[in-house]
């Protein structure tokens, strides 16, 4: 009997989304018999001073939903209305440009605010820049930058100051780049010092960095040196150092600092250094990921005892979270019926859609189907924000499952038909595919649902190098090549493997990057290409070329691996051609002598 490797290809049947731009245009006549009226065209008078903070409103709002192509176009609009703009909106539009990560553009706004008779540049501009560069990991502009406002050739004549500094290291601790981080400081940190030592502001800022670069415990180390310099702590400090505590899972430190956290804000009647919703929320995080139930039962009863304490939705989140980590499924509810009910006077504490699917995910494992299609039927109503397509598809998926594990086989079929018809695909590495197999093996060949796929001709175990193409056959083409010389080639496959001049292949190219007749083609290729050894089995290889819709995946020898299969030399090519080759419907045959029996006691 061959072995079976079964293939669900779920065809894709997504539509762009379409955007239309509505002009309208009206005209009308008018007759009379008196003399026609010649209307001058409006002009901006220089004299008149508009008032544009509904336009810098305007920018923030749509800075809070990434829509850049409409500020320009707004930006350009209010120019043509105004004439020239003041240096308030054009900073917004440069945080725009920033915020939605197209630096070149606000370094193109930058270059025009500079020009003669437009609005000028000052701090708050520079500021957003040096930030924007340094998102963009552009760290050499940013210091020229600095270095030619030092100088005080820049334009606009800005001071050298802090903003300026903890704008760019932000950015960099931010990027995770502790070492250029450290060279700023290195370089301008004597403008950071505040009586002769660096302030708490900085130290909160490398901490923040350490955390970021997964080294949780140097986070930690530096509250020694902290104290060494004599510095206070401020409330970041000790919500920094909890929440290094959590990464590093060390909760004895983590609870450590927020007594002394505690202590100190009552010795020094301090109200800005008590415990805060965010203190609360990460110790919540913490004792839920231990699974330690107790502590979590008694951060939740201090938190709502705090008379001062606002508990936000995202702290009603993090107990539901650490509830649910900790396996309490009543103690989930309770606090999220608390929250329903708070959200009926408060619409600010209406719960996210995350939150639903939390409970959705607790209930689905329990087979509780009534209660997920309940919380299924009350996602759209009842909660806020945007539902994202993939929270729609991971909610219908733990309806499916929660019928499944509850024994409803058909009631987990009909919504396993609506998922298909809807989404027309479904990942099988993620948890709706995995019930959607098993559901696939309840029914059978006889009654399969998906039209699955045979390899009858290989065995899935076996290694990839008895069915590759070797590299010789699909003649790689050098990466120094200009695309006009092989055009051709490209017409007739959709896709090249491309090598250097040690023959190592570089990349794939694929024939619909190829944008540029006179480029080379190393300049349009994808690197570094997908590699799998000679002994990598042949499903695991299929998995991957379903999963990634890889159109060729490159095999190299597992001798020349050294532990990365980048730039290890090829030895032949899977393309996604070859496994159509391979794959057969199922035989009528077979699909009535293997079904089987309608049964979860096998799972």
């Amino acid at each position: 009997m061959p072995h079976l490797h079964a293939i669900f290809p779920l065809p894709s049947n997504s539509k762009p989304f379409q955007h239309s731009n509505i002009l309208s245009a009206s005209s009308s006549s008018f007759s009379s018999s008196g003399p026609i009226r010649r209307r001058l065209p409006r002009t901006f008078s220089p004299s008149k001073h508009p008032n544009l903070k509904r336009l810098t409103s305007r920018i923030v709002q749509l800075t809070r939903r990434r829509q850049l192509h409409q500020i320009l176009e707004e930006i350009e609009n209010a120019k043509r209305e105004y004439g020239k703009l003041n240096t308030i909106v054009m900073n917004a539009v440069m945080e725009a440009c920033v915020h939605c990560g197209d630096v070149d553009l606000a370094l193109n706004i930058f270059h025009q605010m500079t020009e003669p008779h437009s609005c000028g540049v000052d701090t708050v501009t520079y500021a957003t820049l040096l930030r924007g560069l340094g998102r963009a990991r552009r760290i050499d502009d940013a210091f020229q930058l600095l270095e030619s406002v030092e100088k005080g050739t820049a334009a606009g004549k800005p001071k050298l100051s802090t903003q300026l500094i903890y704008g760019l290291l932000d950015a960099l601790i931010e990027a995770g780049d502790l070492r250029r981080a450290n060279g700023l400081l290195a370089r301008f940190g004597f403008l950071l010092h505040e009586g002769g030592s660096s302030s708490i502001l900085t130290y909160n800022l490398l901490m923040k960095g350490c955390i970021n670069t997964g080294c949780p415990q140097a986070a930690i180390n530096l509250h020694e040196e902290i104290q060494l310099l004599g510095l206070e702590p401020d409330r970041l400090t000790y919500n920094t150092l909890i929440f290094a505590c959590v990464k590093a899972e060390n909760l004895e430190a983590a609870m450590r600092f927020f007594k002394e956290m505690n202590d100190k804000a009552q010795r020094l009647c301090c109200s800005d250094l008590y415990p805060d919703v965010i203190t609360y929320t990460t110790l919540l995080m913490g004792f839920g990921h231990a699974k330690d139930l107790h502590s979590v039962q008694k951060i939740v009863l201090e938190m709502k005892s705090c008379h001062d304490l606002f508990i936000d939705r995202t702290a009603f989140t993090a107990m539901v979270d650490a509830m649910l980590n900790c396996g309490s499924i009543k103690g989930a509810l309770c606090i999220f019926g608390e929250i329903l009910k708070q959200a009926g006077a408060n619409v600010d504490l209406r719960p996210k859609p995350h939150l639903y699917l939390s409970m959705m995910r607790a209930f689905a494992d329990w087979g509780d189907y009534n209660m997920v299609k309940n919380l299924h039927e009350r996602l759209w109503p009842d909660s806020a924000g945007t539902i994202s397509l993939a929270a729609q598809q991971e909610a219908d998926h733990l309806l499916m499952e929660s019928a499944l594990n509850n024994g409803q086989i058909d009631a987990a079929v009909e919504n396993l038909t609506k998922i298909i018809n809807r989404w027309k695909c479904i990942s099988w590495t993620s948890r709706g595919g995995m019930v959607a197999l098993r559901i696939e093996v309840l029914l059978g060949f006889n009654k399969s649902m998906l039209s699955p796929y045979l390899l009858p001709q290989v065995l899935p175990g076996n290694p990839i190098e008895r069915i590759m193409l070797p590299l010789e056959t699909v003649r790689p083409l050098p990466g120094s090549l200009e695309l006009k010389k092989v055009v051709m080639r490209l017409y007739r496959e959709p896709v090249v493997p491309i090598i250097d001049d040690w023959g190592i292949c570089i990349g794939l190219l694929h024939r619909e990057d190829c944008c540029e007749m006179n480029a080379p083609l190393s300049a349009m290729m994808r690197s570094p290409p997908p590699c799998v050894t000679t002994t990598t089995s042949i499903g695991h290889v299929v998995d991957l070329v379903l999963k990634k819709k890889y159109k060729m995946v490159i095999v190299v020898k597992h001798s020349n691996l050294n532990g990365t299969t980048h730039g290890s030399r090829a030895v032949g090519v899977f393309t996604a051609e070859q496994l159509h080759n391979v794959v057969a419907p199922v035989p009528e045959g077979l699909k009535q002598k293997h079904t089987v029996r309608r049964s979860l006691t096998m799972f």
